[in-house]
């Protein structure tokens, strides 16, 4: 058998046929990385050095963040949501005045996974002044809004393309409370449906209330719930609402007063029965403070909250029989106002963005008792207001 050298052409054709295949792996690796990566969308104040959304990706399995910069220029986006499908970002534009109309508003984006960056499809009137808070409902086919500064909340279709429709509900809150200064008329400060959708609950820092509406996920509709609210204490502000995975129990932040109030909730009538109110705050602290954001973890085992002032992030422990609290430390949050936070989809890791000194800093997640790990890992943003994570798994 005689052996002969292949020609210059056929090893012309293996050498490309080798590059081909080198460059298919090295494609196939790098979108199996992207794939494990999150993006990581911040919301900030604008004015003061920052100009809108800013984005990062972000590796749970090391910890390790590298910035993609800012992805959208819009005035203050304080508050974002994301579908669950990581198609669309809404966020509110705490604005009071919005094409020459006593209102604030909301942008929608579409989402480029590969890049990161936000393209505007659409900015609409809010229908109340300071938008604070925007979420989805479970269907992911209505925007809930609650306006700060115009004490009302309204709901608006979402569109196939995300893009929103004409409000299907829009309620205006009455009424005042205690504080004078705070609470001299409405101020709707959250508004979420509860887990099983069926009900939607607003959280009025200037009534001093939960508003329950019963939510019809065919029309987008609110009709009052019986009872129409239930209240917290006289002066404590209720500021975000946090759902135990169990669905049995809600958990209220109260910013003046810094506390946490607990209630029972049956889902079949939408009833809320007040069981606790803990502090917020450990009990040396003597100086002034607000509370802020509010989350329990996905498992349902630990509670946390944000000290804005004592700039620490509360840790409670959770009774899975009676949803009662128990705390267990408090941690400080690395900068000075936490305004917002947020746990990545693995529970491994807690995001706590301080607005005044212009940092998010990373903390891990001790899987069994619930406490905060600080890292050195810090994101530089100016005034970050609101986290949130997409994953694309």
């Amino acid at each position: 058998m005689v052996l002969t050298s292949p020609s210059p052409g056929s090893r012309r054709w293996l050498r490309i046929f080798i590059l081909i295949c080198l460059q298919t792996v090295l494609l196939i690796s790098a979108a199996e990385a992207r794939a494990h990566e999150y993006l990581v969308y911040v919301g900030t104040y604008t004015g003061a050095g920052s100009e809108g959304i800013y984005a990062y990706r972000f590796d749970p399995a090391t910890g390790e963040t590298s910035s993609v910069g800012l992805v959208a220029a819009t005035d203050n986006p304080s508050f974002l949501a994301v579908d669950p499908n990581g198609r669309f970002l809404y966020a509110v534009n705490e604005l009071d005045t919005f094409r020459n109309k006593s209102t604030g508003a909301v942008s929608v984006f579409a989402i480029d996974r590969e890049s990161g960056q936000l393209k505007l499809l659409q900015q609409v009137s809010s229908l109340g002044g300071g938008p604070a808070y925007v979420s989805l409902d479970k269907s992911a086919r209505y925007l809930m809004v609650a306006n700060y500064n115009g004490g009302n909340v309204a709901v608006f279709p979402i569109g196939k393309d995300g893009r929103l429709g004409r409000h299907s509900a829009f309620v205006q809150d009455v009424g005042s409370s205690v504080n004078p200064k705070r609470q001299a008329g409405p101020h709707a400060h959250s508004f979420q449906v509860t887990n099983d959708n069926r009900f939607a609950i607003a959280a009025d820092l200037g009534l001093d209330k939960l508003l329950v509406y019963r939510f019809n996920a065919n029309t987008g509709s609110l009709t009052p719930g019986t009872p129409k609210f239930v209240e917290v204490d006289p002066g404590a502000g209720p500021r975000h609402v946090a759902f135990a995975p169990s669905g049995k129990f809600v958990y209220v932040v109260n910013e003046m007063a810094s506390t946490v109030t607990v209630f029972a909730y049956k889902p079949g009538p939408g009833t809320l029965h007040r069981i606790q109110t803990i502090p917020a705050l450990p009990k040396n602290f003597a100086g002034k403070n607000i509370a802020a954001e509010i989350v329990v973890d996905a498992k349902g085992r630990f509670l946390y909250v944000s000290n804005r002032g004592n700039d620490s992030i509360a840790v409670f422990s959770i009774n899975p029989d009676n949803g009662n609290l128990k705390s267990l430390e408090w941690v400080p949050s690395g900068g000075r106002t936490p305004r917002n936070f947020v746990i990545d989809p693995t529970g491994q890791w807690l995001f706590a963005a301080n607005q005044d000194s212009n940092n998010i800093l990373l903390f891990q997640i001790d899987q069994r008792s619930g406490r905060l790990i600080p890292t050195d890992r810090s994101l530089q943003v100016v005034s970050p207001v609101c986290v949130r994570i997409v994953s694309f798994k």
